[in-house]
């Protein structure tokens, strides 16, 4: 049965909808709810949270859209927990350089973002490197569990040059974008070496994974127009989750 519903929070930024989301999703993760289990009622379940019903409703649409619910109209109907599924492999094409969001979309998959830290940091020596500047020289860190459908996909720590404001930008979605719109910085090409390793035990819980299971490591260097560096990242994608295309192709020599 669902537990107590927790107290919303205001002025976050993030909307009661899927804060709501959010709950019913750890309820289920941590067995306060089974698959098969109904839901209290609309009118119910909206007074306990202090919301709306169709605050209410959307919360549970977008449940329902990600497979984790299942909505039965009807007297005897309700919102019952889904029974698990096995989630498909989602592919990521690494051979045009799409950004994490782009990639989802091509899925039919919504993109999601936690933000684990977004700050000033000195430039750690393979920053520096890849960025052009001085080892300690001020960078921006930006770590974030991205997510598609019901579980994490990938842990992504990117760092960017000291660009004026990036900070206080909305990061939850494409940094690609962000790049592009605010600083004239798109990414054009990019440098990427991928690597298998193992979740460390922090890596793990952020990835709702056991330490130790295999992970697929991508270093990235993404360069604007004309050459200019403008991202050092290191991507942990779950394999489970995520296979890595790369498309190739040979040109015709002359006169063949």
């Amino acid at each position: 049965m669902v537990g107590t519903p927790p107290e919303l929070e205001r002025g976050t930024g993030v909307p009661a909808h899927v804060q709501i989301e959010r709950w019913l999703l750890a309820s289920i993760a941590g067995g306060e709810l089974a698959p098969g289990d109904r839901l209290p009622g609309e009118r119910e379940l909206a007074g306990r949270l202090g919301v709306s019903r169709m605050t209410l409703r959307q919360a549970l649409a977008s449940l329902e859209r990600d497979g984790v619910l299942v909505r039965v109209p009807g007297r005897s109907g309700g919102a019952f927990v889904a029974e698990p599924r096995p989630e498909p492999r989602i592919d990521c094409d690494l051979t045009g350089l799409a950004g994490f969001t782009e990639q989802m979309r091509r899925a039919h998959l919504r993109a999601e973002a936690r933000i684990l830290r977004a700050a000033t940091v000195p430039a750690p020596a393979a920053a520096a490197r890849a960025l052009g500047v001085a080892p300690g020289a001020a960078v921006h860190e930006v770590a974030r569990v991205r997510s598609a459908g019901r579980s994490p996909v990938a842990l992504e720590r990117s760092y960017f040059p000291s660009l004026p404001g990036l900070l206080d930008e909305d990061l939850t979605g494409s940094l690609y974008a962000l790049l592009a719109t605010r600083y004239d910085l798109e990414p054009r090409t990019a440098t990427e070496h991928l690597d298998p390793v193992i979740a460390q035990p922090a890596e793990a819980a952020e990835l709702g994974i056991e330490p130790g299971t295999p992970l697929m490591l991508i270093e990235r260097t993404a360069y604007a127009a004309g050459g200019t560096p403008v991202e050092y990242a290191r991507d942990l994608f779950r394999p489970d989750r995520v296979r890595i295309t790369v498309r190739s192709g040979v040109t015709a020599p002359e006169g063949s």
